[in-house]
């Protein structure tokens, strides 16, 4: 993998963790949150896919009324439901979605969480037109959206300007999954993934530099890799 080196700006850390469990993936960052507070690491961003998992943020827990699947269901379909500790409402991960998790130090010229959330927004947009989609924000509704059909959900965390959670963009993602859930607690809208608009049969990995490159355009940072032997650890634990 190639590593690109800008003079003078922070550097940020891509770390591929493959396909981890969704516990395993908020294990790695807490860690990953503690050590960033600490100054004991540079920004990184975690790029993994999960195993078939619905989530429930904040806005989803009170009554689950946007988990449209039974019980039974998910056990035959071997869905977990867990509650996550970001916001927004419901939604999906499974195989074949790109999850990224930024950790980043937002301090001290980029304490705007709105910003921040458009800022995600920012680098899925141009990491997609690099694959001639062309894709855009809706008002009022956070992620990223090809006509009425979404196509990346945002939902994020930060504890004292540490960033955690982040985004999944849907490559090539089963999209029946998604009838399980009403995602993200809207109606009327839909959900898309990068292999049903190109026709391409592309994998995660294939976006990963791209998007990597994007991150590092929009937030100012020098994109390196970790290494091989720092990824086993993280996923071990």
């Amino acid at each position: 993998m190639n590593v690109t080196y800008h003079d003078n700006l922070p550097e940020l850390e891509i770390c591929q963790l493959g396909l981890v469990s969704y516990e395993r993936g908020l294990e790695i960052q807490r860690r990953l949150v503690a050590e960033r507070q600490k100054g004991r690491i540079s920004d990184m961003l975690l790029l993994l896919e999960h195993s078939h998992v619905i989530t429930m943020g904040v806005s989803a827990r009170p009554n689950r009324e946007n988990v449209l699947a039974s019980s039974d269901e998910l056990i035959r379909r071997s869905v977990k439901v867990v509650e996550a500790p970001r916001g927004g409402d419901v939604t999906y991960h499974g195989p074949g979605q790109l999850i990224g998790y930024p950790i980043l130090d937002l301090k001290p010229d980029r304490c705007d969480v709105h910003k921040y959330v458009r800022d995600l927004e920012e680098v899925i947009i141009r990491s997609l037109g690099a694959y001639g989609i062309n894709s855009v924000r809706i008002s009022g509704l956070s992620g990223v959206w090809i006509d009425d059909c979404k196509i990346a959900a945002i939902g994020v965390r930060l504890s004292r300007w540490i960033t955690s959670h982040g985004f999944a963009l849907n490559v090539e993602t089963n999209l029946d999954y998604f009838k399980l859930i009403r995602p993200c607690g809207i109606r009327g809208k839909g959900v898309t993934s990068v292999s049903a608009v190109t026709g391409q049969n592309l994998q995660t990995k294939d976006l990963i530099p791209v998007l990597a490159k994007e991150f590092g355009a929009v937030f100012d940072r020098s994109v390196t890799y970790t290494p091989d032997e720092l990824i086993r650890t993280l996923r071990e634990g």
